[in-house]
């Protein structure tokens, strides 16, 4: 996988180090300033290859759930992400030893908790491995190899509206692709660098029309002036392209965040309004107050009901 990334970039200066992490989490980086123009650095993981499911994680009907992490960062920088928080750093790095990551959950597929349920493993927690499939094409590797596994599925979130390169692949249903939407202010507010919301569902229809199971997000909800109207006109816009019935399932909630990142964030005076708005903190998450998120969870629940089967769509929060 090096040399594939190598030859993506020919004309690349290349610097070897000793340890990705003497680059990617020296202190006192600028995570905005590197995010206007990314470096990228291969580098070789060592374990753990797989971690157990934090709260943040989105699955339900099993306990063997667990994320990984192909590539740290995301070319993307929407205003609301826990990832520049989380790393010191606004570069990315791929790590190119997938063998290592593959076998490990081939492992723990022989000790799981309940080997009567089936083993979820969220691939693209910590950045949209979609959007990098023209650099790098880990989506459908590990497509590949989820194809072979028996009682596990992957899930893949993403903002891309990259589908188009992985539309070639026999679908299996080991894999469920789930994309992010917002409505179109929100889009142009606080997911400036992301693709815009046109070309998002457009790749989500063709995945549908080929038959992957698909997951929709709307999550995070951002409680901004006017959220009722803008979701409601959002919600139905939506559905008026996709038929909510053929949809695995749909996830909905609002703003949360780990209290470490939402301050670490905040200590670098971020420009974006998010940050400064009331929040509360409940179990060291930084979310909306519990009256003001379960009103605007039922409303909306309740409008996407009308086109999604209620038992198909998940609340957090």
């Amino acid at each position: 996988m090096a040399q594939l990334a190598l030859s993506k970039f020919p004309k690349a200066e290349i610097l070897e180090i000793d340890h990705y992490k003497d680059v990617f989490n020296r202190p006192r980086q600028d995570f905005q300033l590197q995010k206007a123009s990314m470096k990228l650095i291969l580098a070789k993981k060592t374990e753990p290859f797989l971690y157990p499911a934090s709260d943040m994680v989105q699955e339900y009907g099993t306990p063997n759930v667990f994320y990984n992490t192909p590539i740290l960062n995301c070319l993307y920088n929407c205003d609301y992400c826990f990832l520049q928080g989380m790393y010191p750093s606004g570069n990315l790095v791929v790590f190119v030893n997938e063998e290592d990551f593959f076998n490990s959950i081939k492992y723990k597929l022989k000790d799981l908790d309940d080997p009567s349920k089936p083993m979820v493993v969220s691939i693209s927690y910590n950045t949209d491995l979609m959007a990098m499939e023209n650099i790098i094409p880990v989506t459908s590797r590990w497509i590949e190899f989820a194809k072979l596994q028996k009682n596990m599925r992957i899930e893949i979130r993403t903002k891309s509206a990259l589908f188009s390169a992985i539309k070639d692949i026999e679908l299996s249903e080991n894999v469920i692709l789930s994309w992010t939407l917002s409505p179109l202010e929100i889009c142009e507010k606080y997911e400036a660098t992301a693709p815009p919301l046109h070309r998002r569902i457009k790749s989500l229809k063709q995945a549908l029309d080929l038959g992957w199971d698909v997951r929709l997000c709307f999550d995070p909800v951002i409680l901004v002036n006017d959220w009722e109207k803008i979701y409601m006109r959002f919600v139905d816009d939506i559905f008026s392209e996709i038929d909510g019935k053929k949809l695995a399932d749909l996830t909905l909630g609002v703003f949360r965040m780990s209290k470490d990142y939402f301050n670490r964030i905040r200590k670098r005076e971020p420009r974006s309004d998010i940050y400064y708005s009331d929040y509360i903190i409940e179990s060291n998450t930084v979310t909306v107050p519990i009256d003001q998120r379960q009103r605007a969870l039922a409303i909306l629940k309740n409008r996407i009901a009308e086109y999604v089967p209620k038992d198909r769509i998940q609340v957090w929060g």
